[in-house]
């Protein structure tokens, strides 16, 4: 039952936004969407190889436990619109009206590998760690722990780095210039929400706070 939730939640999110992104391009003959719908497919296959077999992260990815945090329901619910707003300006741009001009196939290429570099240290990050959650909250009820190894020797949150490279390859891969904006916010939309919850885990998670004065580094190495 768990499994099937969790196939059918990640199938619906991924066609929800390939739906917004072909409906705005107005066309089917839309190739960039068609290299990003191979993009999302092949990260869903890979999301559901990654967590395999463990089912109380299935379940608590499909469904959160409580005591998620206001400030993080806030930030999600920003960030979805922006992502809606990303898929639109995309398909209106480079499918429909091409306000930007026409982008290189190398430029397009570049984007494939920055996307599928973030899709890979996401999936490796949460395959790493038994309580990585879609949301901020401290997973009392699973005996939560920090995890320190494989990336998140590291840095602190690598599956974050993975979905900023995931945001920041789409406007590359998908030929739109305008698309930039709203990514560019959902951008440091996410970067907020690393901060948050890393200073909540500091506050609340046990042995956090070691981990994090060993592991100095948040999202990049020598950098922040």
């Amino acid at each position: 039952m768990v499994k099937a939730q969790f196939f059918v939640k990640s199938t619906v999110g991924t066609l929800f936004f390939l739906a917004i992104l072909f409906i705005s391009a107005g066309r089917m003959d839309y190739f960039p969407g068609w290299i990003y719908v191979s993009m999302s497919l092949l990260g869903l296959l890979m999301n559901l190889i990654a967590i395999k077999g463990n089912t109380d992260l299935m379940n608590e990815r499909s469904k959160p436990g409580k005591d998620i945090k206001q400030w993080d329901k806030a930030l999600l619910g920003l960030s979805a619109l922006m992502t809606i707003a990303m898929y639109i300006v995309a398909g209106l741009d480079s499918g429909r009206f091409q306000w930007s001009p026409h982008f290189k196939w190398y430029y397009c290429i570049l984007g494939i590998i920055i996307m599928f570099t973030g899709q890979l240290l996401f999936l490796i990050a949460k395959s790493q760690n038994a309580f990585f959650s879609s949301v901020a909250r401290i997973q009392s009820e699973r005996e939560h722990t920090v995890c320190r190894t494989g990336l998140y020797a590291f840095i602190r949150h690598p599956g974050y780095l993975g979905l900023l490279l995931s945001l920041a390859g789409f406007p590359l891969l998908i030929g739109s210039l305008w698309s930039i904006i709203p990514t560019v916010i959902a951008v440091v939309l996410l970067i907020e929400r690393t901060y948050l919850e890393d200073k909540m885990l500091v506050t609340e998670l046990t042995g956090y706070n070691e981990y994090a004065q060993k592991t100095q580094y948040r999202l990049v190495p020598n950098i922040w």
